[in-house]
């Protein structure tokens, strides 16, 4: 009989490369499955539940968001192609299915979102940009108190500023912190905070 395979294939939202690999199903149902970047800053990752259904979460390189999605098991393996797409702009994130449909999605999905690149160039640098200004200079100001630092014990910490969001990174241990920079809610949660703290591996 056959091995059951499934191609998974996305694009990371921090280097813009494809990321693409083929797993049997008995790896995908074994447990918590990560598909990392080889760049290091992004993951896809599958989560098998109790359910026999996967819990699968894409970074998503339209928006810079995760996404999540839940599949039984007839869906994850009975799609010649499965594509998801991002809930903000409509851009698919990632793709599931055999490996030649995933192989020939992959290149419309780069040459989609080297489009959106050029346009968001044209139209502004990031979703709001009053938004992401307000949050820079509210990060400023933690920073500034010493108020960021990470569960290892650091205080050393890089940041990765993404179309709608900001990325905290540990430099020392590499746990990252991502904070939402698109809506006036998301700078006023960040406004909340005293301190930020960064979840360290």
């Amino acid at each position: 009989m056959k091995e059951q395979r499934r191609t998974i294939g996305f694009v990371c939202p921090s280097c813009r490369n494809s990321v693409v690999a083929d797993r049997s199903l008995f790896s995908l149902a074994a447990g918590n499955m990560t598909l990392p970047c080889p760049c290091g800053k992004s993951s896809l990752l599958v989560d098998y539940t109790d359910r026999d259904e996967f819990d699968i979460t894409v970074p998503c390189p339209s928006c810079g968001e995760q996404h999540s999605v839940r599949l039984t098991r007839p869906q994850l393996m009975g799609h010649r192609l499965l594509g998801f797409s991002c809930p903000r702009t409509g851009i698919d994130s990632c793709y599931i299915g055999e490996e030649d449909a995933v192989f020939a999605a992959m290149p419309r999905l780069e040459q989609t979102l080297d489009k959106q690149q050029e346009q968001q160039e044209q139209e502004g640098t990031f979703l709001d940009e009053n938004v992401m200004s307000e949050v820079l200079g509210e990060l400023r100001d933690i920073a500034q108190r010493g108020d960021i630092s990470c569960t290892c014990g650091s205080k050393r910490f890089t940041m990765d500023i993404h179309y709608s969001s900001v990325e905290l990174h540990c430099a020392d241990c590499g746990g990252v912190l991502r904070l939402r920079a698109a809506t006036l809610d998301d700078l006023t949660d960040l406004c909340a905070k005293s301190k930020l703290t960064i979840h360290g591996r």
